[in-house]
């Protein structure tokens, strides 16, 4: 298992660094860049920039050189911590500008991992084990339905009951208007009471698709000979169902997380932008509105780190939920 892990880590480092060539690439494919974009705004507003401004932008940021040197000059300083300065926040440093952002977005992450582990697999083991009641029949209508409405769309219908239903005042956010007056426990307060209302719109729909996967599974699990052979041997149902069935039938629920935390990922940035959440969607979306390479391959670059370790971890936790895997 030890060697699994370390092999497993080491293969990080080179896929990792064909990620951020990837999203170094990408980020480069529109045409013009920065300085452009720049531009455009200013004379949107009715400004204009000399062309000898222009250039000195240009060299500072080094958006001249090639494209391989300008790769070579940003991926330096990443084992230092420095991943560049964001063009479009006034030179401040990236790691500065996303620190804060990335730690609400964690959060959230797993706040709603949580949220759709505890709902998600005793609803699927309730449903399995009363299949084809008219609990079990309402309970898959309720998935089927989760799964058939997107994030971003729940998160608008919110706001709309919010606003012409309720006369809502306030709507969004992870924090009260003047929460910075609070002590530190009001804040970690004021956060945990804004916390269910996003973590329900995002995590509704992976729920959903867990909630199936653990009711299949179970049903398959249950129908199999080793657990009529523990009911013949006499044992109480409870201990047949958790002890035995549920042990086998979550594994494909572990090793799923590692592929949902994405999805999560992917629907808490667009559903940040409708409800403004302070997470790393927004700060994201206008990284890649205004061109700022260095802040948009950034945020690409950790969020692909950090996905790459619960991996890791997803797969740890599956091969400590069932002895017979083994990596070794």
């Amino acid at each position: 298992m030890l060697n699994y892990i370390v092999r497993r880590i080491l293969f990080m480092i080179p896929t990792l660094m064909i990620i951020s060539i990837i999203c170094f690439v990408i980020i480069q494919l529109p045409p013009g860049d920065y300085v452009d974009t720049y531009v455009a705004k200013l004379r949107a507003q009715g400004g204009e920039a000399s062309q000898k401004a222009l250039e000195i932008l240009r060299e500072r940021y080094g958006l001249g050189q090639p494209i391989y040197k300008q790769y070579l000059s940003w991926i330096s300083g990443f084992p230092r911590g420095d991943f560049g300065i964001a063009m479009s926040e006034a030179d401040t440093p990236v790691l500065q500008l996303i620190g804060k952002s990335f730690l609400f977005t964690f959060v959230l992450l797993i706040t709603t991992l949580i949220f759709t582990l505890i709902v998600a697999i005793p609803i699927g083991i309730y449903s399995a084990t009363h299949k084809y009641t008219i609990i079990d029949y309402f309970l898959s209508f309720l998935a089927f339905l989760g799964m058939a409405i997107p994030p971003f769309l729940l998160s608008l219908m919110y706001m709309f009951i919010s606003v012409f239903y309720f006369n809502a005042q306030y709507i969004g956010g992870l924090f009260s208007p003047g929460y910075n007056t609070l002590p530190w426990w009001g804040k970690v307060f004021d956060l945990i009471k804004h916390l269910p209302v996003p973590v329900v719109i995002i995590g509704l729909t992976g729920t959903a698709i867990m909630m199936r996967i653990m009711r299949g599974n179970l049903l398959d699990i249950l129908s199999s000979q080793y657990v009529q052979t523990a009911r013949a041997k006499g044992l109480r149902e409870i201990v047949v169902i958790y002890k035995h069935a549920v042990r086998i039938a979550i594994n494909p629920i572990i090793s799923r997380i590692g592929m949902y935390l994405p999805e999560v990922l992917s629907a808490s940035m667009i559903v940040a932008i409708v409800l403004d959440l302070p997470t790393i969607g927004p700060v994201f979306y206008r990284s890649l509105i205004q061109q700022d390479m260095y802040l948009a391959g950034a945020i690409l670059f950790i969020i692909a780190s950090v996905l790459l370790l619960m991996n890791l971890i997803a797969d740890i936790f599956l091969a400590w939920s069932d002895p017979r895997i083994r990596y070794d």
